[in-house]
């Protein structure tokens, strides 16, 4: 799908793998599979510790062996944000088939928190045990750029090594920029992905004596449902909406340029058609409330892809089902989307396993391309009675049949971190005649 940009036409951008660590499993059956038929993973935790006897909503990912990815050297040398940030690589390089060039091949990998686990570790021993204790590996194991640094040493790759930091929209963006990258014909292809790790009782590698810090962090900071229903920890774009469910994973990508998939006969699940990413500019963690600046991440997107609203079948939105934090994107999408010819099919995925933040807008595009190949808009889980601001059709109750061709994802993130990608299942434009149907 050669597309045009300022008079010149660019290579387009395919999507031939995918690889996923998550609540549901460390493979994208799985995870499909959980998210479709809504298998429960959102659990009640009492925080340790607490007096009050506090408890918190987690989705968790259980049973991962990183033997099963690496070598005992990588292990030891590795915080779990690189671990999964390797399985998911792994898992969507073999989906691809596609034999790495060394130089121009792309790494670009997103995170919030970097190697937060270790440095948590770390302070604990010495807190313990004195400064002898300290483990001599941390600084390398907490670093932000390891996972990227990781894929490229494991697959002896030397092309642009990138780890993008946007909080809940690092994915999104990484995405974007790495498509940008191929586009721009400084890479063929690109290994990309978005990971959170190390901040649960799990993954944190909590113990007896030792509990990560990170783990309190959503309750105190006041994020969290105080509901004690797990259908109703997270409600996205509900009325009665109350807070998040804290979880974590990896998602992980190959694009490569479209010609060249096609070339090698390479299964391909998308393209990717336009990216948007804009500041709001307003509140370290909460959103201007108009929409203003979401709305015109999304614009943006479609305008990169060369769409216009019509054209988009269904919206994969942020929505993680707080109340400050939904209002906005509703007005957003009801501004982008307001004029169209029929309601714009709307749906979020964090009712069914949580918040995965830098992770969370990668599944939420995993989750969309395996629906579109399906058939099927996943359903908004949790959700009863919407909105009544909304003026979208959210999708509702149970997975919606449905022929896909244009998915647009959002992601949005603390700092006004705004990023929104328009994701096509052909490589061409949307004939007119489609438009107005």
């Amino acid at each position: 799908m050669p597309i045009t940009a300022n008079g010149l036409m660019r290579p387009a951008v395919a999507i031939t793998g995918l690889g996923v660590v998550s609540a549901y499993g460390c493979d994208t059956q799985a995870f499909y599979d959980g998210v479709i038929g809504e298998r429960p993973v959102i659990e009640v935790v009492v925080l340790p510790r607490d007096p009050s006897g506090r408890c918190v909503w987690w989705s968790m990912v259980r049973n991962f062996d990183p033997r099963a990815w690496l070598d005992d050297k990588v292990i030891e040398g590795t915080d779990v944000l690189a671990q999964w940030a390797i399985a998911a690589a792994a898992q969507a390089i073999r989906q691809a088939g596609l034999a790495l060039d060394p130089v121009r091949t792309a790494v670009v990998q997103g995170t919030s928190m970097s190697g937060v686990q270790s440095l948590m570790r770390a302070q604990y021993e010495i807190d313990v045990n004195g400064p002898a204790a300290f483990p001599r590996k941390t600084m390398m194991k907490a670093l932000t750029n390891m996972g990227a640094a990781q894929i490229t040493m494991l697959y002896g790759l030397h092309g642009p090594s990138l780890t993008i930091s946007t909080a809940c929209a690092s994915s999104i963006d990484a995405l974007g920029i790495a498509a940008g990258l191929i586009t721009a014909g400084r890479a063929d292809a690109a290994i990309v992905g978005g990971t959170e790790a190390g901040h649960s009782l799990i993954s944190g590698g909590a113990t007896a004596d030792f509990v990560p810090a990170m783990v309190y962090a959503p309750a105190m900071f006041g994020m969290q449902s105080p509901s004690s229903d797990p259908r109703r920890a997270c409600m996205p774009f509900d009325k009665e909406r109350s807070g998040i469910v804290t979880s974590e994973g990896a998602a992980a990508f190959v694009l490569e340029r479209a010609d060249l998939a096609a070339k090698r006969g390479a299964r391909i699940f998308g393209y990717v058609r336009g990216y948007g990413s804009i500041a709001d500019a307003f509140h370290p963690s909460a959103p201007d409330p108009s929409g203003q600046w979401e709305a015109q991440a999304m614009r943006m997107a479609l305008d990169d892809a060369g769409l216009v609203a019509d054209d988009v079948d269904c919206l994969y939105a942020h929505a993680t089902g707080t109340p400050i934090g939904d209002t906005p994107e509703i007005r957003a999408i009801n501004a982008v989307y307001r004029h169209r010819s029929k309601p714009l099919a709307v749906t979020s995925i964090k009712g069914h396993f949580g918040h995965a933040a830098a992770a969370s807008g990668g599944l939420s595009l995993i989750a969309a391309l395996l629906a579109m190949t399906d058939g099927k808009v996943v359903n908004t889980a949790n959700t009863t009675t919407p909105d009544p601001e909304i003026g979208f059709d959210l999708v509702l109750r149970a997975p919606r049949a449905m022929d896909v061709a244009v998915i647009q994802v959002n992601a949005f993130g603390f700092g006004g971190q705004n990023a929104s990608i328009v994701v096509s299942r052909d490589p061409v434009d949307i004939p007119s005649a489609r438009r107005s149907t």
